[in-house]
């Protein structure tokens, strides 16, 4: 009767233990513009953090493009650190780190227009 009581009492409490994990969404804006930016590239990576429970595999890097809202929603990833990169088409990169601590979070990130490029030759330096 102990033993079944333990084991009851453990399988009930792992799910608790599981349920460590954040629900992430990130929404991606232009800098200048304000505007979301769809089928923009967001790299998550998860850095280090908790995870008492070690059952099942858990991925640790997530590859996904924007919505036409310019957002997108991980459905869950465990509490830490984690790493963001954001890579879309006429804007620069962005990578930054985050810690997440509530079970649902969101991420605004707004980029920029790229720089101007500039070459130098004989006659001196020039945008393009």
């Amino acid at each position: 009767m102990t033993r079944f009581l333990a084991l009851a009492v453990l399988l009930c409490s792992l799910p608790l233990l599981a349920a460590n994990g954040t629900r992430l969404t990130v929404q991606v804006n232009s800098m200048d513009t304000g505007k979301p930016i769809d089928r923009a590239s967001v790299i998550v990576r998860f850095r280090h953090g908790l995870n008492p429970v070690k059952m099942k595999k858990i991925l640790t890097s997530w590859e996904t493009k924007t919505n036409q809202m310019g957002s997108v929603t991980i459905p869950e990833i465990p509490m830490g650190e984690i790493t963001v990169q954001i890579i879309a088409d006429h804007y620069q990169t962005y990578g930054d780190v985050f810690e997440l601590t509530k079970p649902e979070q969101t991420i605004e990130i707004k980029l920029n227009p790229p720089q101007p490029q500039y070459s130098e030759d004989a006659k001196g330096i020039h945008t393009k």
